[in-house]
């Protein structure tokens, strides 16, 4: 599962605030090497105060990702908003991108290759008549060319960019070769060795043409496609270049661009609920959403103790489901567990603990 849980990136701390306090501590204190002297100092470099405990939130959070902010630094603001013990992204979004970014809190890290197999739809710009090395506008030219494309042109090049395709990933890309991520092997000047892989493009359309340097697209996809590639390709078969020079998800999964809340609003939440006028649960979605596209399975008490100890219950009786596969399984109307069901039994994979702050009655009844 891919989860991000970046504890480095937190929002650092004001250490400028007690500079003539941390400056103060004597020679001796430190040659003593005194434990408890050292946690006051520590203490002291946090803000003269004690780091807050995390607490147990579990739920979505949609994030409306501004531009120019990358996805860990989102995990980060959010896992600090929340004050959150745990927390990670489904699906990466470019500094250029702007749009849904789904953020899992707690145990809804559980759920989120789930929502990364899900399709997502992006609205993305292409400027004609220039190649970057990033394939965006963040990067330098590579390939220029005073040649424009007809809409008519690029109209009858949109079935080939249709159906399962071979694409080559980005140079300046999350993928990992020998350990090493593309993008930083291409920062360093290397030329990355990146291999064509198929990826799923189920729906590909021209939204407009503004003038003849820009077209504007929307895109439904596949896990593991990059639109970039798709700016860069396209403009290499009408002979004119191409880059992205706006982008933004629309739909990532379950997720909608209704789900979505900016930034500034959510944390105007978070300024209401510290005094008292609202809750963060209001901004939380509840886990099972991540879980739409698999059935749900009710089971009794007694076989819900068994499946949170971890082990399998006896499908049987008239009531038993038929079909193999992956169920998500409630108990009284809450989310149990993820489990197998296979051979006749209900096999737990797993169990979610949602005690702590978790979405509002609103949101849970409209799942």
């Amino acid at each position: 599962m891919n989860v991000t849980t970046p504890d480095s990136v937190l929002a650092p701390q004001n250490a400028d605030s007690n500079t003539s306090a941390e400056n103060n501590f004597s020679a001796a204190r430190v040659r003593h090497n005194d434990p408890r002297q050292q946690q006051a100092g520590k203490q002291q470099r946090q803000g003269g105060q004690q780091k807050r405990d995390r607490r147990d939130v579990h739920g979505w959070v949609i994030l409306d990702k501004p531009v120019g902010m990358t996805s860990t630094h989102a995990v980060a603001v959010l896992k600090r908003l929340f004050n959150a013990k745990r927390a990670g992204h489904a699906g990466t979004l470019d500094p250029l991108a702007s749009g849904g970014l789904p953020i899992a809190l707690g145990e809804a890290t559980k759920t989120v290759p789930f929502v990364m197999d899900g399709r997502k739809r992006y609205r993305f710009t292409v400027c004609w008549g220039e190649e970057r090395d990033t394939d965006d506008t963040e990067g330098k030219a590579t390939q220029t060319s005073p040649n424009r494309p007809t809409e008519a042109a690029i109209r009858a090049l949109l079935p080939q960019f249709t159906g399962t395709i071979l694409q080559i990933p980005p140079q300046y890309s999350a993928i990992k070769i020998q350990g090493e991520r593309a993008y930083d092997m291409a920062r360093d000047g290397e030329v990355v060795p990146l291999q064509p892989r198929p990826v799923e493009i189920h729906e590909l359309t021209l939204v407009e043409q503004q003038g003849n340097e820009r077209s504007v697209f929307e895109a439904e996809c596949g896990k593991g496609t990059y639109v970039r590639a798709l700016a860069r390709d396209m403009g290499r078969l009408l002979e004119c270049y191409g880059h992205i020079c706006a982008l933004r998800r629309t739909i990532c999964g379950p997720f909608t661009e209704d789900d979505m809340i900016p930034l500034a609003d959510l944390e105007a939440l978070c300024d209401r609920a510290a005094s008292g006028e609202g809750s963060l649960a209001d901004a939380l979605l509840p886990v099972e959403t991540a879980l739409d596209d698999i059935p749900a399975l009710a089971v009794t008490r007694a076989d819900a103790a068994r499946l949170h100890r971890g082990q399998a219950v006896l499908l049987r009786g008239r009531d038993a489901p038929i079909s193999n596969g992956t169920v998500y399984v409630t108990v009284g109307g809450r989310l149990l567990a993820l489990a197998e069901i296979g051979n006749g039994e209900l096999i737990p994979k797993r169990v979610f603990n949602l005690t702590g702050l978790t979405a509002s009655p609103v949101h849970k009844e409209g799942v």
